[in-house]
């Protein structure tokens, strides 16, 4: 096992350094004063802190040295991120194909796995970069990750886990291409903005083959063949649709509602979110319009009780793949905090309905 002051390689791709720090299963690698954090597995022995001390001891007893004050800078230099093996290039390298992908680290247990993130770098050009993510409710970014790939390679950039999804909503990655020892065609900054469907992480169907990994992984094309990916770009008159569409879905009398989703048992309020209860026919609806008019309607019950202190709601949502209750919680633990949370009454529903108590 690496340790502190071992100088190693890195084993899935180019370039080493000696381990200054450990956090977790995270070791940060020092290259010419820029660390980069590894996977402890990825880190190969190359010398042990004992020999790297003799080798430079030898070094300095019988060669004078050119002093060289190390830098302190944490900005990447292009030296940092090159090494001393040459770049093979190829001529459709010449186009930037970026990929970021999530790879589950135990696939058969998705619920308590955690998840290796990944950056892929096909194309003759270095990139620096940085990785961000925010929540909905976020009002600015948080930096995942910032560093240079180099070409043709994938690097790793963290470890994540289901508690840290809530707050990757959203992810954003910022990009400047180059060459650091020859000319090469000018690329434009790219600066993608992407939302991330967070339930996927724990469907099994969602995690597909891709040609940059030998398991299978959420895989999201940021850049292909030069060209980034874009945010869906609206004119006036889809726009324009879109708003009417909406206020038709907002307003109860223009929705096909086959019966009443609401019932009273007592003081308590019960209300069936199974999108049958809610429409005639879900013809033409995706799983996404699914889901979304269930989150209005559970939306509407809560904005209608918020005023009524301890009034008890029962959302009868199914058992499923659990992913209505995914976005319920969701919605409870960022847009209406404060309320208690409980599993309904196993014996009365199930484990298909969770009680909220205002």
């Amino acid at each position: 096992m690496a340790k502190i002051g071992d100088r190693v390689r890195f084993l899935n791709s180019v370039g080493g350094g000696i381990i200054r720090r450990i956090e977790g299963n995270i070791a940060y690698v020092d290259d010419d004063g820029f660390e980069t954090p590894t996977l402890l597995r990825e880190c190969v022995v190359v010398a042990s802190p004992e020999v790297t001390e003799k080798k430079v001891a030898l070094t300095q007893d019988d060669i004078k040295p050119t002093v060289k004050t190390p830098s302190v800078s944490s900005k990447p230099s292009p030296a940092a991120a090159t090494s001393d093996l040459p770049i093979e290039e190829t001529p459709e390298g010449e186009k930037l194909n970026v990929v970021l992908a999530y790879e589950p680290n135990d696939i058969k247990h998705l619920n308590t796995s955690t998840f290796d993130t990944y950056l892929v770098n096909d194309s003759n050009y270095y990139l620096y970069f940085t990785y961000l993510s925010r929540s909905d409710e976020a009002n600015g970014w948080t930096t995942r990750y910032a560093g240079v790939v180099e070409p043709n390679i994938q690097v790793f950039l963290e470890e994540i886990a289901g508690a840290d999804l809530p707050s990757m909503d959203r992810i954003a990655l910022q990009m400047i291409a180059f060459k650091s020892d020859r000319e090469f065609k000018l690329k434009s900054p790219i600066a993608i903005e992407t939302a991330l469907d967070t339930t996927k992480f724990f469907k099994l169907h969602c995690f597909r083959s891709n040609p940059y990994f030998d398991k299978e992984v959420i895989a999201i094309d940021i850049v292909t063949n030069d060209v980034p990916r874009q945010r869906m770009v609206l004119d006036s008159s889809q726009l324009e649709k879109g708003i009417k569409a909406k206020k038709a879905i907002d307003r109860p009398l223009k929705r096909p509602v086959k019966k009443q989703t609401q019932s009273r048992r007592g003081d308590r309020i019960e209300v069936d979110l199974h999108i049958n209860e809610l429409v005639d026919t879900t013809a033409g609806m995706s799983p996404a319009d699914i889901l979304n008019l269930q989150i209005d309607e559970f939306r509407k019950v809560m904005d209608a009780n918020l005023k009524n202190k301890g009034q008890k709601i029962v959302f009868i949502h199914g058992k499923g793949e659990g992913v209505l209750r995914a976005a319920l919680m969701k919605e409870l633990n960022h847009r209406y905090k404060g309320h208690d949370v409980q599993d309904a009454s196993f014996r009365e529903f199930g484990f298909g309905a969770t009680q909220v108590t205002i």
